[in-house]
């Protein structure tokens, strides 16, 4: 699982197009958002969606469609276009089936539309409800930093309509589960990453924060108070450390699997060989 503003993108996704399009200087933006949410109590994420639409009027005709375009100008970080694939294939070499989701706080249309999209197989974002002529009239979904940890659930229980809340919160014995928390790992960036990696990491799984080299301190917060298995440059460049990284899990995830099957495998033949039934205490020798 990744973010995706400054995990995969070195910018916040909006300043690649739209507020260029709107004339509008990220500071002046941001700043925007931000008095706008403190004036109303408005969540983060809801006031940026508001100032979105807001600040497009008169400027910009914003539809679905827009966003997808504006999508299309996001740059990434070097070697994330090609990463997927060279991952993809790597898991398919020691056999392990991997899969790639986006959980952000961004627009989930910009995301649709940038060359990447393809890569994932779920993309769990803000979104917004559209009328007949394809405008953006209301909010269909806003994830914030805590609301994230609800779609490690969906990816675990392999629930990804989020309109399913039923069978989402219906109990599941973890062996029924899709994709076990220690096969997943989270990639992220900064503190909005930290619910999720911290809930991935005490469930088993991995996670790693990402840095641009210019500033190391939040990542090395983030391991030293181990809210973070890895820290690592965000270059996803064949033969980097955040490479090498990954592999190195999916190698761990392989052995671990096997190692679970192993048990799994000696403990059901010795049950058949002692006739032993979990309800009845252990034969006596």
């Amino acid at each position: 699982m990744y973010d995706f503003d400054l995990t995969l993108s070195p910018r916040y996704m909006q300043e690649y197009a739209y507020l260029p399009g709107i004339r509008m200087a990220p500071a002046d933006f941001w700043g925007a958002c931000r008095d706008f949410q403190l004036e109303h109590s408005v969540d983060g994420v809801l006031a940026y969606m508001y100032m979105v639409v807001e600040k497009a009027k008169g400027v910009m005709e914003l539809t679905r469609g827009t966003f997808h375009q504006l999508g299309a100008q996001v740059e990434f970080f070097p070697g994330v276009e090609d990463w997927f694939e060279r991952i993809n294939a790597y898991g398919t070499s020691i056999g392990v089936e991997v899969e790639h989701y986006i959980i952000s706080s961004g627009l989930k249309e910009i995301i649709e539309g940038s060359s990447i999209a393809r890569a994932f197989s779920g993309i769990f974002a803000a979104s917004f409800v559209y009328d007949a002529n394809e405008r953006p009239i209301w909010p269909a979904t806003a994830v914030n930093y805590t609301a994230k940890t609800q779609y490690l659930f969906r990816i675990n229980k392999g629930i990804l309509d989020v309109t399913n809340d039923e069978d989402l919160n219906d109990y599941t014995p973890e062996e029924k589960r899709r994709i076990p928390f220690p096969n997943m790992i989270y990639i992220g960036d900064g503190l909005t990453d930290v619910p999720c990696m911290k809930m991935v990491r005490q469930k088993g799984g991995s996670s790693i924060a990402l840095h641009s080299g210019k500033d190391t301190r939040l990542t090395d917060q983030m391991i030293l108070v181990n809210r973070a298995d890895y820290a690592t440059l965000a270059d996803y460049r064949p033969g980097s450390e955040l490479d090498e990284t990954v592999r190195m899990q999916l190698d761990f995830i392989r052995s671990a699997h096997n190692c679970r099957r192993r048990h799994t495998e000696q403990y059901d033949r010795a049950r058949a060989r002692s006739g032993w039934s979990p309800n009845e205490p252990l034969p006596q020798r």
